[in-house]
């Protein structure tokens, strides 16, 4: 099949061809970086948080004096404690997707000037390490005396334990045991390394931070009351995390439950990824919507042209083309239109890419998405033209050439 009178056609028709191209670089820009944030939202859907979800809840109680935190503390654990099925009660600031995260800026000297970034601090009480179920990879667990008092919202230089994507980030390529890292004045060092461990609120900073959180043993007092994390057996923990809500009304009365983050970390988690699975749908629909309009429109151009270039087609039927010589006329000049297209629409997702990348934090699109969308994009061209092309392939030379 020869370029040349293809290309000869196609300048006789420039509005249409400009339409139907700028159509397809439109549908290319958006295919790719749809897909490219569909990816983003699944992958952070599908974190791993590094605690064991199916067997812990949380308890948050508000609007309590602070004063009254140690008498509150006190009565709360042990009075959860006693519910059958429980297997322990700590305190802790927050659990995975549960939000209220407690975030600051930490750099690796202590003159300020080496950034390594924003981080989250969980602050947990005796026995909120085992009970979160983290993975040690390295250094060691904690031990009684390595937990502090909280002064303002963590202890100052205390024992922290990093997990492994912070630990990466902040010292790539050598051991992070014994490193220190500062939040302004208030000091810490690695004493261990987990294998995961995602933030409260895990879609701050950007896919890459989701895992950048340090756990500090705190003691609880008076600036580290009211959130309880409860753990039990995955069968047993819908009955004990609803004795629970029922038995703080009397344990206590001067609190108010906030019944919203006092669920099981699997139901957090489901909540917390509602929106992100709705975004995922509608961008779905995004897509699938486009490539039909697109494909409507390369089939509604096709059959125009066929019908207009119906004496063309009775002539070179008359002097010996085949079918199929019609047939790969039609999807060669399909093939032209569609691929002037997709490299435009690769410059114009490259381009829709960094606007994202400024205005919503979203990493730079992998190149491998600009191909996968061309792929993609060829095989709706011609398949969309396949109908009509048929059609004009089909008629006889006789009927062609008498209809005009």
């Amino acid at each position: 099949m020869q370029i040349r009178p293809v290309l000869s056609a196609l300048r006789k028709h420039r509005v249409a061809t400009l339409l139907i191209a700028m159509e397809i670089a439109l549908a290319c820009a958006v295919l790719c970086n749809a897909c490219f944030l569909i990816a983003n939202r699944v992958q952070q859907i599908q974190i791993h948080s590094g605690v064991d979800e199916r067997a812990l809840a949380a308890i948050k109680l508000t609007g309590f004096d602070e004063k009254d935190g140690v008498d509150l503390n006190a009565r709360v654990l042990s009075g959860l404690a006693t519910i059958p099925g429980m297997r322990s009660v700590s305190v802790i600031n927050a659990v995975p997707f549960g939000g209220s995260p407690n975030n600051a800026g930490i750099t690796t000297d202590a003159a300020g000037k080496q950034f390594a970034g924003v981080v989250n601090f969980y602050t947990g009480g005796p026995g909120s390490f085992k009970a979160l179920g983290l993975r040690l990879i390295a250094g060691r667990a904690p031990h009684d005396g390595d937990y502090q008092p909280v002064v303002h919202f963590v202890p100052d230089d205390a024992l922290v334990w990093v997990s492994q994507s912070l630990a990466e980030h902040a010292w790539p390529g050598v051991d992070p045991i014994g490193k220190e890292f500062w939040v302004g004045r208030p000091h810490f060092r690695v004493a261990g390394v987990v294998a995961n461990l995602a933030r409260p609120s895990p879609g701050e900073g950007g896919p890459s931070t989701i895992e950048w959180s340090v756990f500090v043993p705190s003691l609880p007092g008076a600036h580290f009351a009211g959130t309880y994390l409860l753990r039990a057996s995955s069968e047993e923990l819908p009955r004990a995390l609803r004795d629970a809500r029922v038995a703080i009304a009397k344990i206590a009365p001067d609190a108010v439950l906030d019944t919203t983050a006092s669920q099981s970390v699997a139901s957090l988690r489901e909540t917390f990824f509602q929106q992100d699975r709705a975004m995922a749908g509608i961008l779905l629909g995004v897509i699938a919507a486009m490539l039909l309009v697109t494909a409507l429109g390369i089939v509604g151009l096709a059959s125009f042209w066929v019908q207009q270039r119906r004496r063309q087609i009775g002539i070179r039927r008359a002097l010996g083309a085949s079918r199929g010589d019609i047939l790969s006329y039609f999807q060669t000049e399909n093939f032209l239109i569609v691929t002037f297209g997709i490299v435009l629409g690769m410059l114009l997702a490259y381009a829709l890419n960094l606007v994202l990348m400024q205005h919503y934090e979203l990493p730079r699109l992998p190149l491998y998405y600009l191909p996968i969308g061309g792929l993609v994009l060829w095989g709706l061209g011609q398949l969309a033209v396949l109908g009509p092309a048929l059609r004009a392939a089909a008629v006889p030379p006789v009927v062609a050439t008498r209809s005009v």
